[in-house]
């Protein structure tokens, strides 16, 4: 089974869903015959590469509330984290734009590392408040998942991947994700927003069930006496006119 996980490192959401589904493979008898990948989205396209506002302050900014109002927003999103065994310290987070990580995220995945780099990305935004669009501290949680640093520093200083990451917000507006986390099961079943372990699981046994070839149970020779049930073959006459 095939999952395809759109999401953006700064986005929330997007690590709790994270959480939710690992936690439902975790319970999954067929764990080891999926694949999870994650795909590129931009909350924030526009947002600028570095900001020295606080997340905060960015909030209160964008939706026109009070600086409290905004904290309380936080609080919330951290309590729901909690839940999911993530600690959350969203004050000390800042806005970032995230396509130069996508690009570093991609070429990730060339080296079976880009599962690693989300992890390490997210954890780093939402619990160390790493300024996740300066090029220094990208390239230094890149080595760190076993990036090689030359490499990294070439992906970061150039504009390598960025079709990939083009390619990956099209096909998410395609399946018809307005919003992010977006999970997709074999490109049949779909899963939008951070919902419980208990629906991804559910998913999950759908998807697998009906991925599943046609088992046969029982010896159908057994059951049939003097060629009562077996389908004659097509005479000459009817393979030439049937």
């Amino acid at each position: 089974m095939q999952i395809e996980v759109f999401s953006d490192v700064v986005c929330p959401f997007c690590y709790i869903g994270k959480r939710r589904l690992e936690e439902a493979l975790d319970g999954f008898d067929h764990a080891d015959g999926v694949t999870v990948t994650y795909r590129s989205f931009q909350l924030d396209p526009t947002s600028p590469a570095t900001s020295e506002l606080s997340l905060e302050e960015m909030l209160a900014q964008k939706y026109g509330r009070t600086l409290e109002q905004a904290r309380a927003m936080n609080d919330r999103v951290s309590d729901m984290a909690a839940t999911a065994g993530l600690d959350f310290q969203l004050q000390d987070a800042h806005p970032a734009n995230t396509f130069r990580a996508h690009r570093l995220l991609h070429f990730a995945a060339t080296r079976d590392l880009g599962n690693a780099l989300t992890e390490r990305l997210m954890r780093g935004y939402f619990s160390e408040g790493v300024r996740i669009g300066d090029r220094d501290e990208l390239l230094r949680l890149a080595i760190e998942v076993g990036l090689d640093e030359a490499e990294a520093a070439d992906i970061l200083d150039g504009d390598a991947f960025t079709a990939e990451v083009d390619a990956d917000i099209a096909l998410a507006r395609a399946f018809g994700a307005t919003g992010v986390p977006f999970f997709v099961f074999d490109r049949k079943y779909a899963v939008s927003g951070a919902q419980e372990t208990a629906v991804f699981s559910q998913v999950l046994d759908t998807a697998w069930a009906e991925a599943q070839p046609l088992t046969v149970v029982g010896d159908d020779a057994a059951l049939c006496e003097d060629d009562s049930c077996v389908v004659p073959e097509p005479s000459s006459s009817a393979a030439t006119h049937g």
